[in-house]
């Protein structure tokens, strides 16, 4: 069987070796392709309508004599679920054995969380890759403003230190030329001590970045903020400068 290109419709498309394509972002939702029989085509089409609705759907899978892998069918319908709707100009492609999701999200700390659940849902002997960018142009310019920098603190408090205070500075420049965009502010915490306690501590530290941008002409309905604690650490907590890059503040433009 010809390996065929699909054109991605609106914004999103699956493609697999047998192959179907589909848009999921947009109604309608045209699922276009070729599957080895019609077993597979009404298995999905079942979940697209199951996630999307029957009204959403239209049919143009073709029905043609192509062998599949093992588990084909279900590697692709496990695949079909609400999540995707998180991901923006984006493309999952099954081809064999290989499970590829590329795309684009809106907020940078939903990336890791979503990359993990599509891992788990492909099993062996398929494989999962992905790549997975944040989608707005503003992201860039909090980003670069940030410059992997860390927003310090005082040790155990929700402190700011003068260093911290003078790279906010910085962040305010950045959040005005961001004008029509709201902001959430994220902060996390090194692994030590109680998750709770740490949990807890991380939003107290990004309620009070919230509150310091406020006071340097940043309107608060523009800022939101989450505490995650030690859930989600960027280093080694096992090191002293793993634990001091996991006690941060993000900022990801909504």
């Amino acid at each position: 069987m010809k390996n065929k290109q699909v054109k991605i419709l609106k914004k999103f498309a699956l493609i697999s070796s047998l192959f179907c394509s589909f848009n999921v972002f947009a109604a309608p939702i045209v699922v276009e392709g070729a599957v080895p029989n019609d077993m597979t085509k009404q298995a999905i089409l079942a979940k697209l309508k199951a996630v999307y609705g029957d009204d959403q759907v239209v049919d143009k899978i073709q029905i043609r004599a192509v062998s599949a892998p093992n588990g084909w069918s279900d590697s692709v319908t496990r695949v079909i679920t609400p999540d995707l709707k998180k991901i923006s100009q984006g493309k999952l492609s099954v081809r064999g054995t290989q499970v590829e999701l590329v795309g684009k999200m809106g907020v940078q700390t939903d990336i890791q969380p979503t990359t993990s659940l599509f891992q788990s849902l492909v099993q062996p002997p398929y494989r999962f890759n992905s790549q997975i960018s944040v989608n707005a142009a503003e992201q860039s310019v909090i980003d670069n403003a940030l410059k992997n920098r860390i927003i310090e603190f005082e040790s155990g408090k929700a402190v700011l230190t003068p260093t911290g205070t003078q790279i906010l500075d910085e962040m305010v420049v950045a959040l005005n030329k961001v004008q029509g965009k709201n902001v959430k502010i994220v902060g996390h915490t090194d692994s030590q001590g109680n998750p709770q306690k740490n949990q807890d501590l991380s939003l107290q530290r990004a309620e009070a970045v919230k509150q310091y941008l406020t006071t340097k002409g940043i309107a608060p309905t523009r800022l939101s903020t989450a505490g995650l604690g030690s859930t989600k650490p960027v280093a080694d907590n096992a090191t002293d400068e793993g634990r001091r890059k996991n006690r941060r503040i993000e900022f990801d433009v909504l």
